[in-house]
């Protein structure tokens, strides 16, 4: 087993975990980058979820960094070989998807990550290493002095030393090795104050978790056959957890209403909602290249979030992470087989693209981790501090340390199944939500900070992850660099820090004028 030394260690290659590290080797760093899968990106690319965004986003609310990769995403799309005059748009969304401006491929997106870490890998500045988990630590003191990985493509153990780690893992899994103080689930009133927390916790009701499949819409003569699935005949009898309805039908929840509501799949099929869920997150539309290339969406829609089980804090985790898997797989038959048309017809010509998601199946790598463990921070982001139905508008906090927007958006859960919508203000991310209550030397990098289930439901956005991650990377270097602790940052040099965070393109306040529209 080789022992090595980093300034900074992130465990998990999401998302945030990225930007942590790419903030810590900026800054002059030795970095330590591991990720279970052989994509890094989490979400974006590994769990295959286009990005999540406020309607401000094309011109203010995100980090510098940010919108340089949605500029990046762009260009590739402009620059294509095959790209039409459509593709060619000053603001393109390579898909013309109705959930994001820019719902692009998740290898594209990896494509693009690894070119950031690119040359602090070249270097050594970062060390990557793919296929590698934690596994156990030694904390002394409230001190972590190292984490033990392991590859488990070879098998190979890693004792790692550092003097900051930062858990970039999409369900958080560093903190129950290092012994942190945590949450999971649902709070209850009693304990955050929230108008519609449980009246008694519920560690175990959880959002669900969703295995996407990539679906390319193709020529009926052109599809090959699809095996039915093992499980099929299970999950088409069994009801909706939140209604009465079929699990694999067009019926979905609507949380604003606390309903079921019943989708399409096509625009033209669909008069209730802004479009089909085919154009939900679809990510090649027709006529968008010269060589007509089929159209392909990510299918992560009300038939396949898995609301049965946890996939961490669970006996049955591994049980419940196939079920997932074999749940997608159903749904992908159904939508082929027995969904039913407009016409009277039943199903539609798809079929799963395992070149799109990089994978022999045509899942992604990843289950998609809508909630993960958060811990317990000096500063608890809670509902009543950011919810319109609570608030009467944008909370400016004083150590901000960037910024966010979207509602509060409750899938619903594995216990009480409960789902939640309401509006949300848009919000500053607290650097005291960012500090732990008890390990000095352990941050959070992407949905683990000091918030609840229910502002998870808003804190969990792509670009709010990538804002944390940034500033975890900057807040462990400024602590190496000045010789202190997070809190002492927080309590003592919070200004010269958000200054460092401003040079760095980071946005700290929201400002009215630039909320147009808001009501």
């Amino acid at each position: 087993m080789c022992n090595t030394t980093f300034d900074v260690a992130v465990i998990g290659g999401s998302l945030g975990g990225v930007q942590a590290a790419l903030s810590a080797a900026q800054s002059g760093k030795k970095v330590y980058l591991c990720e279970e899968t052989d994509w890094v990106g989490g979400q974006l690319t590994s769990q295959a979820v286009p990005p999540d965004e406020h309607p401000w986003i094309e011109s203010c609310g995100c980090t510098r960094r940010y919108r340089q990769y949605r500029s990046e995403v762009r260009e590739y799309y402009r620059n294509h070989p095959k790209a039409d005059s459509a593709l060619r748009g000053k603001k393109v969304c390579p898909g013309g998807a109705w959930v994001s401006g820019i719902a692009h491929e998740p290898a594209v997106a990896h494509r693009i990550l690894m070119g950031h870490l690119a040359p602090y890998l070249a270097s050594g500045e970062i060390t990557l290493e793919l296929h590698t988990r934690p596994v156990s630590a030694v904390v002394r003191n409230n001190t972590i002095e190292s984490v033990r990985v392991q590859n488990t493509a070879i098998h190979v153990y890693r004792e790692i030393r550092a003097k900051f780690f930062l858990d970039g893992t999409d369900c958080s899994d560093l903190l129950p090795i290092v012994g942190a103080r945590y949450r999971v689930g649902a709070e209850c009133r009693e304990q955050t104050g929230e108008p519609h927390a449980p009246e008694i916790p519920r560690p175990a009701d959880m959002q669900p978790c969703t295995w996407v499949a990539a679906l390319e819409l193709s020529e009926e003569k052109q599809l090959e056959p699809m095996e039915k699935p093992a499980l099929y005949e299970l999950f088409r009898s069994v009801q909706a957890p939140y209604a009465p309805v079929p699990l694999l039908s067009w019926y979905g929840p609507d949380a604003r209403t606390g309903r079921e509501t019943r989708f399409a799949m096509f625009d033209e099929e669909d008069p209730v909602h802004c479009g089909g869920l085919w154009r939900y997150r679809r990510i090649i539309a027709k006529g968008e290249y010269t060589d007509n290339r089929p159209e392909v969406t990510l299918f992560n829609w009300p038939q396949n979030d898995y609301g049965f089980g946890n996939l961490f804090e669970d006996p049955n985790a591994e049980i419940h992470r196939t079920l997932a898997q074999q749940l997608t797989l159903c749904a992908v038959y159904w939508l082929r087989h027995d969904a039913l048309r407009p016409d009277g017809g039943h199903g539609y010509p798809v079929r799963l693209r395992p070149d799109i998601m990089g994978t022999a199946s045509g899942l992604a790598k990843a289950p998609y981790i809508r909630e993960s463990r958060r811990i317990c921070a000096h500063h608890t982001i809670c509902e009543q501090e950011i919810s319109r139905e609570c608030s009467k508008g944008i909370l400016h906090r004083n150590d901000s340390v960037g910024v966010g927007h979207y509602a509060i958006d409750i899938h619903p859960t594995t216990q009480s199944h409960t789902f939640f919508y309401t509006p949300a203000w848009p919000f500053e991310i607290p650097l005291s939500a960012m500090i732990p209550v008890d390990l000095k030397n352990l941050l959070p990098a992407c949905k683990n900070i000091g918030c609840t289930h229910l502002t998870n439901g808003c804190f969990r956005l792509h670009p709010v992850e990538w804002n944390i991650g940034e500033v975890a990377g900057h807040l462990a270097s400024f602590c190496i660099e000045k010789r202190m602790e997070p809190l002492q940052v927080w309590k003592t040099r919070l200004a010269d820090f958000q200054t460092l965070l401003v040079e760095h393109g980071i946005q700290l306040h929201w400002d009215p004028a630039q909320l147009k529209g808001l009501g």
